[in-house]
């Protein structure tokens, strides 16, 4: 019960962090801001995929960030 509970906390915590790095959206290429918005769907996505899962959390925001990158060059 408490490893689920950690991962929601997880996943908040990405979502936090992800939104805190668009403070300074206005500064940000368009590169940018496509890295942060994929690891921010890549975060929840992987959240909501593992049931909450840590690892899942990390590994989709880590995914979600790098698609996002690549979408972003064009």
């Amino acid at each position: 019960m408490k490893v689920r509970n950690f991962g929601r906390a997880a996943a908040a915590a990405v979502l936090a962090l992800t939104l805190a790095g668009c403070s300074s959206w206005d500064g940000m290429s368009s590169r940018q801001k496509a890295t942060v918005t994929g690891a921010g769907v890549g975060g929840v996505a992987g959240a909501a995929i593992t049931g909450g899962s840590v690892l899942g959390t990390v590994g989709g925001a880590a995914i979600g960030g790098v698609i996002g990158d690549q979408v972003g060059k064009r």
